[in-house]
């Protein structure tokens, strides 16, 4: 009882807020005792001022935050200051660039300072303007000449490189982010590549390890990170989602919006061939006309053909990664448009790699704190970001506080130590020698007139 509740009060509390094209979520929670996540209250609120991953209403945007963030925050009992906010658009570009540095100190090991010295040197690259770098991220280390290391902090070496992934957006649209995030009177701790945040609550680290694509549908965007031998190698964001779907519903079958997006979840299938030739859905008409037939089958040909494209443009991006031979594990498929029926074969048929649906659940620690209906709501891939955007944030509280404590711990000892022999050692043979010349030779009167 004693051990959990200093955990408790030890482990801090985070929170991921996913500012989507249909939805924004607010999530808080906490590493638990098992080292899985605690998730302590969850908020969600409509997206109306949201468009491909893009904030096009900044004032509805804020109303939406707020929402989620409110209800959360009551759920969990927590006051929200500051949240980890997710990313996305057509407007992120991914490049590969490589840095290095030259240490002076050649007896010291190389250390997490040397590191982050190198990412603080790529983030001083020259982007074209009106871009900006959000992360920077180190792939293979060459200590020396010698690559392939993948942790070089300890070694010995005096020459340090690296390759890096750089990613980066659109100033503006970086900025109406922020904007909304500090007009709902809240501070942003980082800004997080939403398939980034992804890969972390759906993807273990063999397939991580082995070869893997994360296919994140969202909304308004489908995002693509190509992940091999541990590393990200390739990102990509898709200005097409769930919604293009239910826009080509809406046009393709003449029915109302709303509708359009009922169909979709209840009767929407990514295979037309899956489906019986003589099943019928019928729609309730506008007022005053007659209810409208539409055919189960004309309705997953119409869907078939949309989600194709989007497939299509994955393959796209993984073949030109270069990634293509060397995906062992396939492609695994999160977010809202990963619950369409059929979808993991349509991916197959496409691109010849097995295909599987990303559930952030294994990374979820069972807890009594939210009801029953909440915590199974909580293991949709519709989730899959906002749990993401919050390991992330708790990975980075980790991260500051061991190189705190790092850094705080050896110099004291070393300094302390240090001062002691100084003070001490030095000081002490001084006072004997001076005691021993008082006494020896400070005997003479004459001498001290």
């Amino acid at each position: 009882m004693d051990k959990s509740s200093t955990h408790e009060k030890s482990a801090p509390i985070v929170v991921g807020l996913d500012i989507g094209t249909t939805k924004i979520c607010a999530i808080v929670g906490r590493r638990s005792k098992n080292g899985k996540v605690e998730v302590l209250g969850i908020g969600k609120a409509e997206s109306a001022g949201v468009t491909r991953g893009m904030v096009s209403n900044i004032d509805k945007t804020v109303q939406g935050i707020l929402a989620a963030v409110d209800v959360a925050g009551t759920q969990s009992n927590v006051e929200i200051k500051v949240v980890n906010v997710g990313i996305a658009g057509q407007h992120i570009k991914s490049l590969q660039h490589r840095g290095l540095i030259t240490r002076r100190d050649l007896n010291s090991e190389i250390s997490r300072r040397d590191i982050e010295k190198l990412i603080e040197d790529m983030y001083n690259l020259v982007m074209p303007p009106g871009e900006e770098i959000i992360h920077v991220l180190p792939q293979e280390f060459t200590v020396d000449n010698e690559p392939g290391i993948k942790d070089p902090v300890g070694m010995a070496g005096v020459r340090l490189e690296a390759n890096f992934h750089i990613i980066s957006g659109q100033v503006t649209a970086i900025k109406n982010i922020v904007k909304c995030v500090n007009k709902a009177h809240l501070d942003s701790q980082e800004l997080i590549l939403e398939p980034l945040a992804s890969s972390e609550s759906v993807l273990s680290d063999e397939e991580k390890e082995a070869g893997v694509v994360l296919v994140d549908i969202g909304g308004g965007t489908t995002d693509v990170a190509i992940f091999h031998e541990g590393i990200i190698r390739h990102t990509a964001v898709i200005p097409f989602g769930g919604n293009s779907v239910t826009e080509d519903i809406r046009e393709g079958c003449s029915v109302m919006r709303n509708i359009a997006e009922q169909l979709k979840l209840r009767f929407g299938s990514a295979l037309a061939d899956e489906n019986k030739e003589n099943e019928i859905v019928c729609v309730p008409g506008l007022r005053g006309r007659e209810p409208k037939e539409i055919s189960v089958k004309n309705l997953a040909y119409v869907i078939q053909a949309r989600m194709e494209e989007i497939v299509e443009h994955v393959y796209y991006e993984i073949k030109s990664s270069g990634y293509e031979k060397k995906l062992i594990a396939g492609i695994v498929i999160t977010g809202g448009g990963a619950q369409l029926k059929h979808l993991p074969q349509l991916v197959e048929y496409v691109t010849g790699l097995d295909c599987r649906v990303g559930y952030p659940n294994e990374h979820l620690s069972k807890n009594e704190v939210l009801p029953k209906q909440t915590y199974e709501e909580l293991q949709s891939p519709m989730f899959a970001t906002g749990i993401g955007l919050l390991i992330k944030g708790i990975q980075k509280m980790e991260y500051e506080m061991a190189g705190q404590t790092q850094q705080v711990q050896p110099k004291v000892e070393k300094q302390t130590k240090y001062e002691d022999e100084k003070k001490f050692g030095l000081f002490s043979k001084l006072l004997e020698t001076g005691k021993k010349f008082i006494k020896d030779d400070i005997k003479d009167e004459d001498f001290l007139k």
